[in-house]
């Protein structure tokens, strides 16, 4: 069970450092001075989008296959990619 914690706690740090959702968070903190206000909401939508992440992850396999999955998840990763480096 640790080995399973510690694998979804250290992706889900790594992906998130840096990204564009913490740089706002840094901006929103910043800007308002509630540090506590934003924290509490940013912390709530990951929550929320960890939340509903792990329930389609749990479901969809059953439906349509892990490997369909795979490959959905791995052409919207090259989509927003590329939607990113394209400026849309």
């Amino acid at each position: 069970m640790w080995k399973i914690f510690l694998t979804s706690f250290g992706i889900m740090l790594l992906a998130e450092i840096g990204d564009k959702t913490q740089l706002a968070v840094i901006s929103l903190a910043g800007r308002f001075r509630s540090p506590w206000v934003v924290f509490l909401g940013a912390g709530l939508a990951m929550l929320l989008a960890t939340g509903i992440g792990i329930a389609v992850g749990t479901f969809l396999p059953s439906v349509v296959g892990e490997r369909t999955v795979r490959a959905i998840s791995g052409g919207l990763f090259i989509l927003f990619g590329i939607l990113i480096l394209t400026g849309k």
